[in-house]
């Protein structure tokens, strides 16, 4: 239901599961175990996989900490989008990637759930983009030191929000790893 003319297709996005964000991040295990569910998935379905990748002062380009974690790895056919702002589209080549691959769907996976997840779902929905959130493949880091909620909470949230998010002419929503099937567009 895109607004997007002509972009009937659908990508998984994997968005920074880098070694130094995953590192401190809650259930970093089980969520890069479910990311890379996805990612088989989708090339089973002949859905491209578009990878994106942090970096900032705290995360240096081409350090070990900006690397993806070793547990996925992306097939050189498969595009990298490189960032240095929250919402994956700012300031990237991500609209021209997907707009080549004619994509108007987007299935979000990865880190960092208050940030940048919720940024690119945000950054996408406004762009036109019908966005999903896999209710059970993204994570963040613990941030209460600072005031925010633990982890689990912030995942919760973030989950309930987006699974009745709306927009006109767009969809949001939540699945899980297991109720994806990209075959059948969910």
């Amino acid at each position: 239901m895109t607004t997007l003319e002509d972009r009937p297709n659908t990508a998984l996005l994997v968005v920074d599961v880098q070694k130094g964000v995953m590192a401190v991040s809650h259930e970093a295990g089980t969520v890069v175990a479910n990311v890379g569910v996805l990612v088989t998935k989708a090339r089973r379905a002949g859905v491209p996989v578009v990878w994106i990748q942090h970096s900032d002062e705290g995360m240096a380009r081409g350090s070990d900490g900006w690397q993806y974690v070793p547990e996925l790895t992306r097939a050189e056919t498969e595009p990298l989008v490189e960032k240095s702002f929250p919402d994956s589209f700012e300031d990237t080549t991500l609209e021209q990637v997907l707009a080549g691959l004619g994509v108007g769907r987007l299935v979000v996976s990865g880190a960092q759930t208050d940030v940048c997840i919720r940024s690119t779902l945000h950054g996408a929905l406004a762009r036109g983009y019908d966005a999903t959130l896999v209710s059970d493949a993204h994570t963040t880091e613990d941030l209460t030191e600072w005031g925010a909620p633990p982890p689990p909470q912030v995942i919760a949230h973030t989950n309930l929000y987006w699974r009745f998010h709306t927009a006109p002419g767009r969809t949001a929503g939540t699945v899980t790893t297991e109720e994806v099937d990209f075959g059948t567009g969910s």
